[in-house]
């Protein structure tokens, strides 16, 4: 997990570039989504985190988006819910 606010600019886009960056996730609200998602563009960055991958997102207890991973939060919300 890379927190946002301990990321230079560089090395940010260099994680990205280098595909070590796939997903991004809301510290607080504990979801994760892809990095091209509206609702998580909107997270402010001293709750913003990047993960390798959704298993890893996963391991760290987030959850889906409900906006850009529809299906697998549907699928989260039928086996927790």
């Amino acid at each position: 997990m890379y927190p946002h606010n301990e990321l230079s600019g560089a090395l940010f886009n260099q994680l990205i570039k280098s595909g070590q960056v796939q997903i991004a996730g809301n510290q607080k609200l504990k979801i994760y989504g892809r990095l091209s998602c509206k609702s998580g563009k909107r997270i402010k960055v001293v709750n913003r985190v990047f993960f390798i991958s959704v298993k890893e997102a996963e391991s760290y207890g987030y959850r889906p988006c409900g906006h850009c991973m529809i299906q697998e939060y549907r699928k989260w919300k039928d086996e927790f819910v």
